[in-house]
């Protein structure tokens, strides 16, 4: 496993950008399959994104298609989430998530390290 530290959390306005960055500690990130999800109040934590270890490739769930980024920079161990054009909807606390070997994975239970979630919060 990897240890993951996210930061970049904050209030915002809808229609701003924030990014999100998840630092990993430990060996062998360059094999990890790295995801974003999300868990809003009363609701089951879902996936946002996803970038693959061999080749990364980038997937991500139709509601933030063509607002969110995912990218990893393997020289310093971090995942990044931009996100652009937020709504009210996007609140919620994010989980960067890691998994050996993983590839366009989009269940929590297929990966084994997990962050401790800063809070996004967009107000209308």
């Amino acid at each position: 496993q990897v240890q993951l530290v996210e930061s970049g959390g904050g209030l915002v306005q809808a229609g701003d950008s924030l990014r999100l960055s998840c630092a990993a500690s430990g060996r062998s990130f360059e094999t990890y399959g790295m995801s974003w999800f999300r868990q809003a109040p009363g609701k089951e934590r879902e996936f946002v994104a996803g970038i693959s270890w061999t080749d990364d490739n980038t997937y991500y769930a139709d509601s933030v298609k063509g607002r969110f980024t995912i990218s990893r920079d393997n020289a310093k161990n971090t995942v990044y989430l931009q996100m652009n054009s937020l709504n009210p909807e996007d609140t919620a606390v994010y989980y960067c998530a890691g998994g050996r070997y993983m590839s366009r994975s989009r269940e929590p239970r297929s990966f084994d390290s997990w962050g401790q979630g800063p809070q996004v919060t967009v107000s209308s």
